[in-house]
C-alpha cells in the first residue's frame, strides 16, 4: 500500500476528526480509509488515534507523527508544484484573532485567490491562541511581544495604536495631559493584557508605563473602541480600529505627545525547511501589504 497515500489519508482524518468525513471528502470507500490508517500505524509502530463513539482523538505518538505526515504532505506538494511552475495548490489554514482578520489578512484574500486559483484558504477566529499542531494550522497570526517557543515566528510588521476618547466624555471629565493623568479616568482596556498596564514613548524618548483601571474589557478591539464612541471611557486600540471614528469626529487622539507602544505583529508557522509555496507566498503577501500600509 503507497505509504505516501496512507500519510495524507490520515492527515484528512486528522483535519476533520473522523474516518468517515475522510471518507466523504477524499472520495474513497470508509473500509478503505481504515485500511490506510492501519498502514500508517503499522508504519509508525504504535497506535496513533484514541477511537470512540464520539470522536477521534490523537495519541502522543499520533502527534508527533502527525508533524512528520503534514512535512511529508508538503514535500509532495512542492515536487507537483515543480511540474506545475510552482502554483499553489491545497488548503492553507490560517489563525489569527477578530481584529487581525478583519483589518490584515481578510483584505488580501480575495486577490490572493484571484491570483492562485487551484488553493484553498481556511481563516479560523479566535480570540485565544491556538495549538499549530494539534489544530492543524499552517499559519498563526499574532499581535505580541513575545512569539511562543517551539514555532518558526518571521516579523510581519507592527500594530500601531491610538489613545482616544469621545468628544461628550472628554467634555465631561476633562483632557488628560500625561499618562499618569489616567489614573482618574475609566479606561477601557484589552482583556488579554495582563495587569491593565498601558506604555508609552514620550517625544524624547523616555518609556513610561501606567497602570489603569475601568469598568469594561473585551478581547476584541472592535468593542472597545465602540465602548469609547459610546462616551464609556479612554481606549487604548488599533489605530487601524479606530481610524474611521477619529475621521468622523465620533473619537478625539489623546496625549498626542506620547506615542503608545507599538506591538509587532508575527506569522507562526512550524517548520522553516518543509514551507510549502501556499504559506511563502501568504508571508510575502501580508508582509507586503503591511508594509503598504506603514508607508500610507
Amino acid at each position: 500500500m503507497d505509504r505516501v497515500t496512507a500519510a495524507a489519508v490520515f492527515n484528512r482524518i486528522c483535519e476533520l476528526g473522523s474516518l468517515s468525513a475522510a471518507s466523504r471528502a477524499l472520495g474513497i470507500s470508509r473500509p478503505m480509509v481504515s485500511r490506510y490508517l492501519e498502514e500508517m500505524e503499522k508504519w509508525a509502530g504504535t497506535r496513533l488515534l484514541h477511537r470512540s463513539s464520539r470522536r477521534l482523538t490523537l495519541t502522543p505518538a499520533g502527534e508527533a507523527i502527525l508533524q512528520k505526515t503534514r512535512q511529508l504532505a508538503l514535500l509532495s506538494e512542492a515536487i507537483q508544484q515543480e511540474t506545475t511552475q510552482g502554483m499553489p495548490t491545497g488548503t492553507l489554514r490560517i489563525a489569527c484573532a477578530h481584529f487581525t482578520a478583519l483589518h490584515l489578512v481578510g483584505p488580501v484574500i480575495p486577490d490572493f485567490l484571484a491570483r492562485y486559483p487551484a488553493l484553498r484558504i481556511e481563516l479560523e477566529i479566535n480570540n485565544q491562541p491556538v495549538s499549530l499542531i494539534s489544530e492543524r494550522i499552517d499559519l498563526a497570526i499574532r499581535i505580541t511581544d513575545a512569539p511562543e517557543p517551539g514555532a518558526i515566528a518571521r516579523r510581519l510588521g507592527e500594530c500601531r495604536s491610538v489613545l482616544c476618547a469621545s468628544p461628550a466624555y472628554l467634555q465631561q471629565r476633562g483632557i488628560p495631559e500625561t499618562p499618569d493623568d489616567l489614573a482618574q479616568y475609566n479606561c477601557l482596556y484589552y482583556s488579554r493584557f495582563a495587569g491593565q498596564s498601558w506604555h508609552f514613548t514620550a517625544a524624547e524618548g523616555e518609556k513610561i508605563a501606567v497602570a489603569v483601571k475601568g469598568n469594561f474589557s473585551a478581547g476584541i478591539s472592535s468593542l472597545l473602541c465602540d465602548a469609547a464612541i459610546a462616551d464609556c471611557g479612554i481606549a487604548m486600540v488599533p489605530e487601524q480600529e479606530a481610524r474611521h471614528a477619529l475621521k468622523t469626529g465620533k473619537l478625539m487622539t489623546l496625549l498626542p505627545d506620547y506615542e503608545p507602544q507599538r506591538i509587532g505583529i508575527w506569522g507562526l508557522y512550524l517548520s522553516r525547511e518543509h514551507q510549502s509555496a501556499a504559506l511563502r507566498l501568504m508571508l510575502d503577501e501580508l508582509q507586503n501589504s503591511m508594509l503598504s500600509k506603514d508607508r500610507n
